[in-house]
C-alpha cells in the first residue's frame, strides 16, 4: 500500500509542476495575442548567454526615467526602495512610445485609450532628489535570436534605429512580440 501512495504522490506532484507551467504559458501567450502594443526604441548592449544562446540586450528610452516624472515621491524620501513602478506611455509623433507619467507602485486609474501604462520594478538606492533618474527594469530587457544572429544585429542596431514590438495586458505586464528594423519585422516571438 505505502508503494501506491508513493506512485500517487510522485503523479500528484508531476500533475502540480506540469498545471504551474502550463499556467506559465498561457498567461505569456494571453498577453502576447490580445494585449495593447506599443514600439519601443532600443540601445543595444551585449549578445550572448552560454545557456540560451544568442540574444540581443535591450535598454530602452523608458529605462532611465526623470523623477520629475514620479508623481508620487513621499515627501523628505531621497533614495528608492526596492519598489513596483508604473510608468504611464504615450505615442510619440515617431511611433515610439514614450514616457509622460510615472507612479511608484499602481497608477491612480486607468490609462485613456490612447495612452498604456507598463509596471516595471526599481531596485533600492535610486536618487529620488530632483533633477535625477531612475532606471526601471521592465522584464523585456533581452530578446532571444537564432544561433549566430545576436552579433550581427547588435552592430546593426548601433548605426541605425530598431525598435520592440511589446504587448501589454491591463495589469501593465509586458511581452516582446517582435524585433523590428524600422518598420520591418525581423523575428516574431511564437504565442508558445
Amino acid at each position: 500500500m505505502s508503494g501506491r501512495k508513493l506512485i500517487v504522490s510522485a503523479l500528484v506532484l508531476a500533475l502540480v509542476q506540469i498545471g504551474f507551467l502550463g499556467w506559465i504559458i498561457a498567461g505569456r501567450a494571453a498577453i502576447l495575442r490580445s494585449g495593447k502594443e506599443v514600439l519601443l526604441k532600443v540601445e543595444p548592449v551585449d549578445p550572448r548567454d552560454l545557456l540560451r544562446g544568442d540574444y540581443v540586450a535591450l535598454g530602452y528610452d523608458i529605462s532611465r526615467i526623470p523623477t520629475r516624472l514620479i508623481a508620487n515621491i513621499p515627501a523628505g524620501q531621497t533614495r528608492s526602495d526596492d519598489t513596483p513602478i508604473t510608468v504611464r506611455l504615450s505615442k510619440g509623433v515617431d511611433g515610439y512610445w514614450q514616457a509622460s507619467a510615472a507612479w511608484l507602485g499602481t497608477a491612480p486609474g486607468a490609462a485613456p485609450a490612447d495612452q498604456a501604462d507598463i509596471a516595471g520594478h526599481i531596485s533600492s538606492g535610486w536618487d529620488l532628489t530632483p533633477g535625477t533618474t531612475v532606471t526601471v527594469d521592465y522584464g523585456i530587457e533581452r530578446f532571444y535570436l537564432p544561433e549566430g544572429e545576436g552579433v550581427p544585429i547588435q552592430n546593426d542596431m548601433r548605426v541605425r534605429p530598431f525598435g520592440i514590438r511589446v504587448a501589454l495586458n491591463g495589469r501593465g505586464q509586458a511581452q516582446i512580440k517582435a524585433l523590428m528594423d524600422g518598420d520591418k519585422t525581423l523575428f516574431e516571438e511564437p504565442l508558445y
